[in-house]
């Protein structure tokens, strides 16, 4: 039998379309992430954009791994608030609201250009003008809204509807005060050129060229901060990924300036103190532990003053001395009884790709001609917790996104992330430990039921024994018990190569899809 040419995971089914398409074109795992993340801006729109930010986790068989860092950057200049575009629209979730604040004020310098094509002259094999194809074919056919995207745009109707150049797009051809439904494919010729043109002429287009031009007009005259000045000067940073140890298993995830990774790396610290593999997955006893990790993880997090740093330090979070005082606390606990979107491909010569993708929710104003939503991530609460128009000049911005690859001391090779803000952790987190701890398969782990603390408030999934719930619910009398699985824990699009077996699990959370290419 031949060796399948690898296995992809991601939010949608044209994503991972893409994805195979290239995988069957000869192209590789970083060809494949390129696709598709293109292909990802199309389909996944609320959740991806050519004018957000990201992060690849890659690896090539035998060499160190590398974090691409392509994520937004803030600009380097500020403008007074009251000359700002910046306002709050509310997002029903149907059983909660939350605020979220756009304009052309909220909009940070974006890095997915400047990643893709860095991506591009380092790591893939096929030509640029190939590998926008399957975005482009999407993007000018049109592409039918699946019922988890119209999902989502109906919780953040407000930003898809807030300017006449977002409505020329997204609103219902039959009443522009609606946002579109799934009875039509949503065109996008605009952005179907743009792609093209971009192939062809490089992201110096974008960051020196017309569009840089165009955007630098728009936010002067509009009300914005960036200026062609923050997009000549926005670079990609390569890093040293986070490694760890963990059972049998050397993981690696996104390092500092980002969180995600490094409060992964305590909360897995702490819980390797304890054999949690002895215990029946979901147990009682299983659940406590989890949960208690999660709290002195975040306890941690807030004695570290990590949401107030600009770039996390990872030796304090990791040091020896403070790691041992919740380990202290976990072992005597357990004795005493935002939008983001993921794209994991792992190809048959052991290439690994693991990339995650945000437009925060989108500011609302779409680029002149382009028909590319900006970022709003100078307005999205998570990332700005010292408030909003708070945030230091010239600084690559944290997050929680955690791309994730995971080495087994046996061969096996596990790529994962997620979308889902500050659930992007404990989804991860979980996932590792569903797949490590209780050898679940690919597909086992991600489907499992997760919960989620926060603000000493613990959210409980569908899908547990509710015999099994008993003690938690009384540890944690702060809590919901959601009635079925929910987007809310996040989208961990996850594949796994062992030897020539190949297996993934596309997150149903989050409308995720996995395929096997042969």
């Amino acid at each position: 039998m031949n060796r399948p040419r690898g296995v992809v995971a991601a939010g949608h089914p044209a994503t991972v379309a893409a994805a195979e398409e290239i995988l069957r074109d000869g192209g590789n795992a970083f060809d494949a992430a390129v696709a598709a993340h293109f292909a990802a801006c199309i389909a996944e729109p609320v959740l991806c954009s050519l004018a957000g930010g990201g992060f690849m986790l890659a690896y090539q068989n035998g060499n160190k791994p590398e974090l691409y860092d392509f994520f937004a950057h803030t600009p380097r200049q500020k403008r007074h608030s009251s000359e700002l575009d910046f306002f709050p629209i509310t997002a029903d979730f149907g059983t909660a609201q939350q605020e979220f604040h756009i304009g052309l004020g909220s909009i940070a310098t974006p890095g997915c250009v400047a990643g893709l094509f860095q991506i591009h002259r380092e790591r893939c094999t096929l030509p640029m003008q190939r590998l926008v194809e399957p975005a482009v074919a999407l993007a000018r056919n049109g592409l039918a809204i699946n019922d988890f995207q119209a999902g989502i745009f109906e919780i953040v109707a407000p930003i898809y509807l807030a300017t006449e150049s977002a409505r020329d797009i997204y609103a219902d051809p039959d009443n522009r005060e609606k946002i579109t439904g799934g009875d039509q494919p949503l065109q996008q010729s605009d952005q179907a050129n743009f792609i093209e043109n971009l192939a062809r002429e490089g992201e110096a287009l974008f960051y020196k060229g017309e569009i840089a031009k165009t955007i630098d007009t728009f936010c002067r005259e509009g009300g914005g901060h960036l200026t062609r000045t923050d997009l000549e000067a926005y670079n990609v940073i390569k890093r040293e990924p986070l490694g760890l140890n963990y059972r049998d298993a050397n993981i690696f995830i996104n390092p500092p300036p980002s969180s995600g990774g490094l409060l992964i790396a305590f909360a897995l610290d702490l819980l390797e103190q304890l054999d949690v593999s002895e215990l029946p997955l979901a147990s009682s006893k299983h659940l406590q532990i989890v949960a208690e990790t999660m709290d002195l993880t975040q306890q941690a997090r807030i004695a570290t003053h990590l949401d107030d740093a600009v770039h996390p330090d990872a030796e304090q979070l990791l040091n020896r001395d403070f790691l041992e005082k919740y380990r202290n606390q976990i072992r005597d606990r357990a004795q005493s009884y935002r939008g983001t979107t993921h794209i994991s491909i792992i190809d048959g010569d052991g290439n690994i790709a693991s990339m995650t993708l945000s437009n925060g929710e989108g500011c609302g104003s779409v680029i002149p001609g382009t028909g590319v939503m900006m970022n709003n991530m100078l307005g999205e609460e998570d990332i700005n917790p010292a408030g909003f128009h708070q945030w230091p000049t010239d600084q690559r911005m944290t997050s929680m996104m955690a791309p994730c690859l995971v080495l087994f001391d046996d061969g096996r090779e596990i790529a994962l992330g997620s979308g889902g803000s500050n659930r992007i952790r404990s989804a991860i987190l979980q996932v590792l430990s569903n797949l490590i701890d209780h050898g679940l398969t690919v597909k086992q782990a991600v489907e499992a039921p997760r919960i989620h603390l926060e603000n000493d408030h613990l959210s409980i999934e569908g899908g547990f024994d509710q015999h099994n719930l008993n003690e938690l619910q009384k540890t944690f009398p702060q809590h919901t018990l959601w009635p079925t699985r929910n987007l809310f824990f996040g989208g961990a699009h996850t594949v796994m190569r062992d030897g020539d077996n190949f297996s993934g699990a596309g997150d149903p959370r989050r409308g995720g899809v996995a395929k096997l290419v042969r």
